[in-house]
């Protein structure tokens, strides 16, 4: 697993998606969503694309395979495709790193 983990770390170093994903993303509709956190839980390790933001859940698309591991789980089936995804901002980011900091 320790590729998988550097892919993901590249990923995030690059702020890009994979060029071999043939899927969109998927995003969270914020208005839907009740906080269970059982996507972030379900979301492969080797992409680790859903994170925790104060009361938001956030899929951050460049990280984000397009596998449905967080529809499947979704108790409120409030993810969908998000075919036209736009890049994640520098806040998340810097969330993101930080985040991944904590956990080193």
């Amino acid at each position: 697993m320790p590729e998988a983990r550097n892919g993901r770390q590249e990923r995030v170093m690059t702020r890009s998606r994979s060029d071999n994903w043939r899927k969109p993303p998927r995003r969270i509709e914020s208005s839907e969503c009740i906080t269970c956190d059982m996507c972030v839980r379900n979301c492969p390790e080797e992409f680790g694309a859903i994170f925790d933001r104060g009361l938001d859940v956030i899929i951050i698309p460049e990280l984000c395979s397009g596998c449905p591991a967080c529809v499947l789980v979704c108790p409120v089936d409030c993810i969908y495709v998000d075919a036209d995804w736009s890049p994640t901002g520098n806040d998340m980011w810097t969330h993101i790193e930080l985040t991944l900091e904590g956990t080193k």
